[in-house]
């Protein structure tokens, strides 16, 4: 290389290399802002591949121009949390990152990332908030803003994706909190209770207990966002309903807020008897992962049915996760991405109608 194109290259390094200086009001806060031993630092200076020193009540960031910029918007957003009164933790960390930089949680060094949005305007849908009895429920990705947004302003909003990217859980949540409000009068949870067949009869139990084992994930959330009390109370009056899927027939639903999870193992025309309940002033929000169908073979899937004819319907929003929005351990993303590579053989018998290509999923 010679002396002219050496400097040049040194010029444009140079350029690229940056520094932030964040100045704290609060020395209190640091403690939780930093970590135990600087944990937090030190788990933003790996994945953002950044230098971060403290002094004092002063944080100084240095690296890539785009990387420091994104290491400074999640300590700001980390700040504001410990001011409004919220705890810090490695999963809060983890999830201020993923708002900014989703792909450095799916490899250790992500050698392409997203650059289309500021981290500024990225952590903007983060002051979208679903408030519950028992807690705040903040975005923890860019698409889980996105879907608590439609839950916000559509009657009929669709969550496809992967296992933990918190479609069920935030659904709930939404539920949850416009009965609270007022909004609403009740919640109904239906789900295909077993595979596609339903066929509960030789379960033990009344219906509650029938199907209480395939809704526990409902459940599960229902009692991290209210008393258990409270939901006992909800259950008995009616007002937090468990509705099987195929106890839906014939019915009109209205001043309700209905959730269909697992909808990958509806068949085609379930799909259409359950999004043909709506009633006045009812909301549907309808989950599922179109790599987990259960359907028999050559059997197609109404979620991917209703996917494919309601795209373009007024009304109708549809957010689709990803790996990328896997909440859980990060381990976790890599599997879902390593599973939907090599799906396993029963999901390779050649039939197109129950599984959607890659790119549209």
């Amino acid at each position: 290389m010679n002396k002219v194109s050496d400097t040049m290259t040194r010029a444009a390094l140079v350029k690229q290399w940056g520094k932030a200086v964040m100045e704290f009001d609060d020395n209190t806060l640091l403690s939780g802002l930093y970590g135990h031993h600087d944990v937090h630092l030190v788990r933003i200076e790996q994945l953002l591949n950044v230098k971060i020193a403290s002094r004092g009540n002063r944080l100084v960031i240095e690296g890539d121009d785009d990387d420091c910029a994104a290491a400074k918007a999640i300590v700001s957003r980390l700040y504001d949390d410990l001011k409004d009164g919220r705890d810090v933790d490695l999963q809060g960390v983890d999830a201020a990152i993923r708002m900014v930089s989703p792909d450095v949680l799916i490899m250790e060094k992500a050698e392409k990332r997203d650059r289309d949005s500021t981290p500024e305007k990225a952590l903007r849908s983060a002051a979208l908030e679903i408030r519950t009895r028992k807690r705040t429920i903040s975005p923890r990705s860019p698409m889980q803003a996105d879907f608590m947004a439609k839950l916000l302003r559509e009657d009929l909003v669709f969550g496809v994706g992967p296992a933990g990217t918190g479609k069920t859980y935030l659904a709930v949540a939404r539920a949850v909190s416009r009965m609270l409000s007022g909004d609403i009068d009740r919640i109904i949870l239906s789900r295909p209770a077993v595979e596609a067949g339903e066929n509960l009869g030789f379960l033990p139990g009344d219906l509650k207990e029938k199907v209480d084992p395939y809704l526990r994930p409902l459940y599960d959330a229902l009692y991290d966002m209210l008393p258990e009390a409270m939901v006992e109370r909800k259950l008995e009056s009616g007002q937090i309903e468990i509705a099987p899927l195929a106890f839906m027939r014939g019915r009109t639903l209205s001043n309700a807020f209905i959730i269909l999870d697992e909808a990958q193992n509806t068949t085609a025309l379930q799909m259409k008897m359950f999004l043909t309940r709506f009633g006045e002033n009812a909301q549907m929000a309808v989950v599922g992962d179109p790599y987990q169908i259960d359907l028999p073979t050559g059997q197609q899937s109404g979620l991917i049915h209703a996917l494919d004819i309601l795209k373009e319907s007024e009304g109708v929003a549809i957010t689709r996760f990803t790996s990328k929005d896997v909440v859980r351990h990060p381990l976790v993303a890599r599997i879902v991405e390593a599973y939907q590579k090599h799906p396993p053989a029963s999901h390779s018998d050649g039939s197109a109608s129950r599984r959607p290509r890659r790119d549209e999923s």
